[in-house]
C-alpha cells in the first residue's frame, strides 16, 4: 500500500462532500500537471489511502482521509468544450489526462499547513517543499503513521 496527499478546493470537493455520500466513488478530475497524472497514472493502486487536503481557502491543511477505488482511467472534463478543464490537444483516441476515483474514509481532526511547516518531523513532505504546487504528493510511510496518529486517525477506524 502506498500513501499519498491530494489537494482539492473544499467549495468545489471537500471532505464534508464525500462525507455526505461514504459509498460513492468521486473522480478526481482535473489534475493538468504531468508528474501528479503520473503519480496516479502509473503508482495509485486501489486501497491505497490519502491526506485528504483543503487547498485554496482560508485555512489549508489536512481535513480527513480517503482512499483510492479505482485505478486509472481517462478523465472525460478534457474533451468536454464547456469545461475549464478542456485541452484541445486530448482525444478519444490519445487521452492526454487520467484521474481516478476516490472514497470517503474519515474526517479527522484538521491539521493546518502552518501546524505542519511548524513541524520539524515532517520538514521532508513534498507538500511542504518550497515552490511545490502539486495537487497529488507520494507521502512517506513514516510521515503517515506520524500524521494518523496526530490527527487521530487508525486504520482499524
Amino acid at each position: 500500500m502506498k500513501y499519498w496527499l491530494m489537494k482539492s478546493e473544499p467549495d468545489e470537493v471537500g471532505i464534508d462532500h464525500l462525507a455526505a455520500s461514504p459509498q460513492a466513488a468521486f473522480p478526481w478530475f482535473g489534475v493538468r500537471n504531468y508528474q501528479a497524472r503520473n503519480f496516479m497514472r502509473d503508482q495509485m493502486q486501489v486501497g491505497d489511502l490519502v491526506l485528504f487536503y483543503h487547498s485554496s481557502c482560508e485555512e489549508p491543511g489536512i481535513a480527513g482521509i480517503a482512499k483510492v477505488s479505482s485505478t486509472a482511467y481517462p478523465d472525460a472534463t478534457q474533451f468536454d468544450v464547456t469545461s475549464k478543464y478542456y485541452d484541445p490537444k486530448s482525444t478519444q483516441e490519445n487521452p492526454r489526462w487520467v484521474h481516478v476515483d476516490v472514497q470517503f474514509v474519515s474526517k479527522t481532526t484538521f491539521l493546518s499547513l502552518s501546524k505542519m511547516k511548524e513541524d520539524p518531523l515532517l520538514s521532508d513532505m513534498l507538500v511542504l517543499k518550497r515552490g511545490n504546487r502539486l495537487s497529488i504528493t507520494p507521502v512517506s510511510e513514516i510521515d503517515w503513521q506520524y500524521i494518523a496518529e496526530k490527527i487521530g486517525f487508525s486504520a482499524g477506524a
